[in-house]
């Protein structure tokens, strides 16, 4: 039997030679276009990485040394703390192929319950604190449950809620609005995230970071972290890519759901006490149209809207080039409404370059 075994070089005499060509053709390498095709399908966040780059270099050109400067590159963290923070909400729902537009109408009612808890009620501020950050997951919990049990659309869901929470948010606070002066000397407390420090000279001239910025920028960190390099991030990317087979392989997809919808709420409520710092007072009016900042700031970010891909750390660069089209048509003493026409520009294009980008993988 031994004797009637070939070896590799008999095989080898074997395959014709049309053979070989064959599949040395179908295994030719890819193309320089092809390859960075596939690297901004495995690194998504590099495409925002590179706009918000180019963008501080030109805005840098056009107004001038002063763009650069530290108090100018830090005042950019300061102006987009709020919609980072609800872009981490967001960017958790977006990858499960949802979308959340009651984020804005739940933080601005979490900020409210806090202040009334705080002023009207009579609580510590750590308790109102608290007290407003439960508010916030229950309101979480509550489009979760609807979404993953009762299997209503995100879109409808969060529609839906987005208008009870901010009837809710109006009628609680009677459309009053608590002062600065009031929070400062009954419960500064609501105020820390507003306060501010300066790194490497004055204020006005130096690097100045409020402790929102720092709290926002650890949330992107500890987010980005478990959402790579824990079981539950996996499972949230596996069921916005094929809740189906996600499923079948074993995710629990309704608790997954729920999860990251709750989570979700609690975000938006630390978002709401960073804005009373951001503001300074506690108003029913403030923050009202961050559920479209935060879409764009994703969308921007390099985040798939039909789910499963995408980083944290893409929204937050996305936010950012918001920042600096923003700060930077300021200095240059430009109409605001260039401002709305840049963005949605390139919204566009990003949904454009995500389209784009699915083929690599298509």
């Amino acid at each position: 039997m031994s004797a009637n075994r070939g070896s590799p070089q008999d095989f080898e005499a074997v395959i014709p030679t049309a053979g070989k060509e064959a599949v040395a053709e179908f295994g030719q390498r890819k193309s320089a276009m092809q390859r960075f095709q596939s690297l901004l399908h495995r690194v998504p966040s590099l495409v925002p990485l590179i706009v918000l780059l180019v963008s501080i270099l030109g805005f840098g050109v056009v107004v001038g040394q002063r763009f650069f400067s530290a108090y100018a590159l830090t005042l950019i963290l300061q102006q987009v703390m709020i919609t980072g923070i609800v872009g981490v909400a967001q960017t958790l729902v977006i990858l499960t192929a949802g979308i959340e537009l009651s984020v804005g109408a739940i933080m601005v009612l979490s900020s409210v319950v806090m202040g009334q808890c705080a002023m009207s009620y009579g609580l510590p501020a750590p308790l109102a604190v608290l007290v407003g950050l439960a508010c916030g997951s229950a309101l979480g919990f509550f489009n979760g449950v609807l979404v993953a049990r009762v299997k209503l659309p995100p879109f409808i869901v969060t529609l839906g809620t987005w208008q009870i929470v901010l009837a809710a948010d109006y009628l609680y606070s009677q459309h009053q609005t608590i002062g600065a002066a009031q929070i400062e000397l009954q419960a500064p407390l609501l105020q820390f995230l507003g306060d501010t420090f300066t790194i490497g000279g004055k204020i006005g001239t130096g690097a100045t970071f409020t402790y929102g910025a720092i709290l926002m920028l650890l949330l992107v960190a500890v987010m980005a972290y478990v959402l790579r390099h824990t079981a539950w991030g996996r499972h949230v990317y596996a069921v916005g890519d094929d809740p189906e087979a996600a499923e079948l392989a074993g995710v629990p997809v309704k608790r997954i759901l729920i999860s990251v919808y709750t989570l979700s709420g609690l975000i938006c409520a630390v978002a709401g006490w960073a804005l009373i710092g951001r503001v300074g007072a506690i108003s029913p009016n403030s923050g009202q149209f961050e559920n479209i900042n935060s879409i764009t700031a994703v969308v921007i970010g390099g985040i798939s809207l039909f789910g499963g891909r995408g980083s944290i750390l893409g929204m937050l660069f996305g936010a950012m080039i918001v920042g600096v089209f923003t700060l930077g048509l300021n200095m240059y003493g430009s109409d605001p409404q260039w401002t709305y026409l840049l963005i949605g520009v390139l919204i566009i294009a990003a949904v454009a370059v995500d389209q784009w980008i699915r083929k690599a993988v298509a």
